[in-house]
């Protein structure tokens, strides 16, 4: 009985199958096919972008950009504190070694701890010099170093004070000054409350010892020691970003421009003497030697306005003209200049002090500048265009961000006067952008201009 059920199933689907091909194939012997009919594709509305009106302007100094004060400027302790929070967003420190040094690998953070802190609570961050030698005091290498009976300093007049100078003879100090800065770096490289570190020997760290003993290998290294130490820091600081003195462009004691390994080092640049009478001559050849118009590129460049006359430093910021005829503005675009130590543009009450307000907006004319040129969203995503409309490149990473969401391209680097589209995963119809850095304050932000 079962057999017959199965037969009688495969008599019926056998017949099916046979009128299936009769009709596919038309009827009457006819060799002409049924056209077969395609059903219509299945169109998704597309999700157009939408342009969004956007206004915004840049209101004071951006972080790691600008005119700087000493963190020790009496501005911090007066009425004015809070308007000139706004107009400069970098503090400046030299660091003695042996504030933090205080015996063979006895390393006492406090001392940086203090400075970080107290800038931060001022919504700045620091740029911190390292130095030996400065004039008329002792040097700043730890005492355990000097105590050895291997180690002996040289005394000299600099600047008609008796200054003492490192022994670069000693191999300790040699290996020591290697290893404090790998120390600071495991503490200190991704440390937001720093932005930059300047580094040299010499008189202030600046990379010359213009008025005393300059004797190459013993109150100045050696270039053999220099070249080590210049590779050991570019191995060391992987974000920090570091300058040295257009100084070190001088080959009689450098080896810096000689040498295509270490010219190739992404350091930055520092001119002590910006923008004095004389700058055209010699400061311009030193940063020219050192491709300043190249190297601004990958590492900060900046200094301090001068103090070769007196009153240099107080009509630096004189609006169009500065000191010489040449205004501040016109020298931050021609050195790309992201910072610039002016401590004493705003001094101790005097007459002659520039306003917060010019200070202000000297500081937004450094370094980078972003404006957003156009915005567009769907349901899911963005298009923002920022275009760089300062002098200089961001040198951490920063991230367009729409609704807390960063696209994955990094700001960093781009360069001015160059625009770049980003693409965020993220939209909506009244979406939210902002651009964010982990490299900064919690209470900083990026600002940016737009008009659309």
């Amino acid at each position: 009985m079962q057999e017959m059920f199965i037969n009688h199933l495969y008599q019926k689907a056998l017949a099916l199958f046979v009128c299936l091909f009769i009709v596919s194939c038309g009827s009457g012997g006819d060799s002409t096919q049924t056209p077969v009919v395609e059903p219509p594709a299945v169109t998704t509305p597309t999700d157009d972008f939408t342009n969004i009106s956007l206004q915004r302007s840049i209101t004071k100094a951006q972080p790691m950009t600008g005119i700087v004060f000493w963190d020790n400027h009496q501005v911090w302790s007066s009425a004015n504190k809070n308007q000139m929070m706004d107009a400069v967003a970098l503090e400046f420190s030299y660091i003695a070694i042996n504030e933090i040094v205080k015996g063979e690998g006895i390393y006492d953070w406090s001392y940086i701890e203090s400075k970080l802190d107290a800038i931060a609570s001022r919504n700045h961050q620091a740029v911190f010099r390292f130095y030996y030698a400065f004039p008329g005091r002792d040097t700043t290498v730890p005492d355990y170093i000097k105590n050895r009976t291997d180690y002996s300093e040289t005394q000299g007049l600099s600047e008609g004070r008796t200054t003492s100078f490192p022994d670069w003879t000693n191999e300790e100090l040699q290996q020591f000054t290697k290893a404090f800065h790998t120390q600071f770096s495991e503490r200190y490289d991704n440390d937001k409350r720093l932005a930059f570190i300047q580094v040299g020997f010499g008189l202030w760290g600046e990379y010359h010892i213009y008025d005393g003993p300059m004797l190459i290998s013993e109150t100045f290294p050696s270039q053999a020691y220099q070249s080590e130490f210049l590779e050991h820091l570019t191995a060391t600081y992987v974000t920090l970003p570091w300058s040295i003195s257009i100084d070190a462009s001088n080959q009689q004691y450098s080896p810096i421009v000689g040498s295509n390994q270490l010219f190739a080092i992404n350091f930055g640049l520092f001119d002590d003497s910006f923008m004095h009478e004389q700058h055209s001559g010699y400061n311009e050849q030193a940063w020219n030697a050192l491709d300043y118009n190249e190297r601004y590129k990958v590492a900060p460049q900046g200094g301090e306005f001068s103090y070769v006359a007196a009153t240099d430093q107080v009509t630096a910021l004189t609006p169009n003209t500065g000191s010489y005829g040449v205004s501040y503005e016109e020298f931050a675009e021609k050195f790309h200049v992201s910072y610039m130590i002016g401590n004493d543009t705003y001094t101790r009450g005097l007459a002659t002090e520039q306003p917060i307000s010019r200070i202000k907006e000297a500081s937004i004319n450094s370094g980078y500048e972003f404006t957003v040129t156009t915005f567009a969203t769907n349901s899911t995503s963005s298009e923002v265009t920022v275009k760089n409309t300062g002098v200089a490149p961001i040198y951490y990473d920063a991230f367009v961000t729409v609704n807390g969401v960063s696209a994955t391209e990094s700001l960093k680097g781009l360069l001015p006067n160059v625009s770049k589209k980003f693409l965020v995963s993220s939209g909506g119809e009244s979406p939210t952008l902002t651009i964010e850095s982990e490299h900064i304050l919690s209470t900083q932000t990026i600002e940016f201009n737009a008009d659309l």
